[in-house]
């Protein structure tokens, strides 16, 4: 008898799949997308079996290509992330999200004294963590890590 592989998740036609998101994160991602307010058809699972993560989460996401900004911010969730873009059921393109080596506009300084906190002035980092995801403020120097990142 053969082997069936079978799909935890459905396919999509057009759009982008996020994979390999930390299961504990998946509503993080979906909250820093925004995907939670958008009209287009949205599958997730989460506690998949992963060889690497041991479990994971996915969101498959129909007619969504996202922009730089918005692979940073899975990045800063998801820092081991794959996007897969999918067209007429086709993977035609993969690549792993990266975490850069500077952000801004993102995350919010946890510095209640911190100029960002108080005037009109865009939060920026150094991130000084890529794989658990810590950020230095440019205006404080304070160090956010993942733990504590509040998103803008």
């Amino acid at each position: 008898m053969k082997d069936i592989k079978q799909l935890s998740v459905s396919a999509i036609q057009n759009g982008t799949v996020i994979d390999h998101i930390p299961a504990q994160n998946l509503f993080k991602v979906i909250t820093i997308l925004g995907l939670d307010k958008i009209g287009s058809q949205i599958t997730f699972g989460t506690n998949l079996e992963s060889k690497r993560m041991g479990k994971k989460a996915i969101i498959k996401i129909a007619d969504k290509y996202f922009e730089k900004d918005e692979i940073n911010r899975i990045a800063m969730v998801a820092p081991l992330a794959k996007l897969n873009i999918i067209k007429d059921y086709n993977v035609v393109d993969k690549m792993l999200v990266e975490v850069p080596e500077e952000i801004g506009g993102i995350v919010k300084c946890m510095n209640p004294k911190c100029i960002t906190n108080n005037e009109k002035v865009n939060t920026r980092f150094k991130v000084v963590d890529k794989k658990n995801v810590s950020l230095k403020c440019h205006y404080c120097e304070k160090i956010t890590d993942q733990e504590h990142m509040e998103y803008l």
